[in-house]
């Protein structure tokens, strides 16, 4: 079973997001610098697709299995291993 993004909203310091297996995770917005930075309407400029989420505006794509993983933004980590 293919595990998806059902709902996402966000506080002050957290995105949160309810799962289509009932969970909801609560994923620091210090994870992904391109949403702790943007302005609010732009955090709730979403599209939800199976894989994940996407911003277009922002340019920031989300997987879901990378948030059960535990993984923040990996854009800076692949960029500093190519240094």
């Amino acid at each position: 079973m293919s595990i998806s993004a059902e709902a996402v909203r966000f506080d002050d310091d957290n995105m949160w997001v309810e799962l289509s297996d009932g969970r909801t995770l609560g994923v620091p917005l210090a994870w992904f610098p391109r949403l702790l930075h943007a302005a609010p309407e732009q955090r709730l400029a979403f599209e939800i697709s199976r894989e994940g989420l996407h911003w277009d505006e922002i340019d920031e794509d989300i997987s879901i299995s990378g948030l059960l993983a535990g993984r923040g933004d990996q854009t800076r980590r692949s960029a500093e291993a190519a240094e």
